[in-house]
């Protein structure tokens, strides 16, 4: 697996473009996967990092296939060179471990066959928990550091978003490690999904 941190030029038009939409930001990173106009990419995940004034804007990339920046890097749009590593979720996956966690992420409840965003934050909280037992954790404390809709393709698509960050018990880990590859709940190609660990 193979993790990339990317930090972006904002005096590029494109990166301007792409953080103003998630629909945007997917199709330039897939360009990182495919040879060919018509070719089908890889799954991967994504996520913009928390803005800060004191930096850049910084995307997180996840993949099985390790990504080729080039043709991107020659454009401007990243504001230093790319920083990929492999990273093995079975190493780094210790049953009864404690890890800090951040997880960007769409939660939803499905009614009557319709998908509605979660908005308030015990709601939210809630979905984190049901999704951890299913994905080889318990989470041991958590904070949505940040709460908001996303608007994607001109408000075509809108999507709730919730950033959580605390600390999690690993519980099973084939499924946390399933959890970490795949990513947790809906709206992958806009950038959600992908859970961060970090062992304390």
């Amino acid at each position: 697996m193979f993790l990339t941190r990317l930090t972006l030029d904002l005096r590029h038009g494109a990166v301007r473009r792409d953080l103003a939409d998630a629909y945007d930001m997917h199709r330039s990173l897939v360009r990182a996967f495919v040879t060919e106009r018509d070719e089908v990419p890889p799954r991967f995940l994504w996520r913009v990092e928390p803005e800060s004034v004191w930096r850049a804007p910084v995307v997180m990339v996840q993949s099985t296939v390790e990504p080729d920046w080039r043709v991107l890097g020659g454009t401007g749009y990243f504001k230093k060179a790319p920083e990929t590593k492999e990273i093995d979720p079975a190493v780094l996956i210790e049953l009864g471990r404690y890890y800090r966690f951040r997880l960007f992420a769409n939660p939803t409840v499905t009614q009557q066959g319709k998908r509605y965003g979660l908005q308030t934050e015990p709601e939210q909280q809630t979905w984190l928990e049901r999704k951890a037992a299913k994905c080889g954790f318990e989470v041991q404390n958590v904070l949505v550091t940040a709460s908001d809709v996303v608007h994607v393709k001109n408000d075509v698509i809108c999507l709730q978003q919730a950033c959580f960050e605390g600390v999690l018990k690993a519980t099973e880990a084939c499924a946390l490690e399933n959890a970490l590859k795949h990513g947790i709940g809906p709206g992958k190609a806009f950038g959600f999904g992908l859970l961060s660990l970090a062992p304390r």
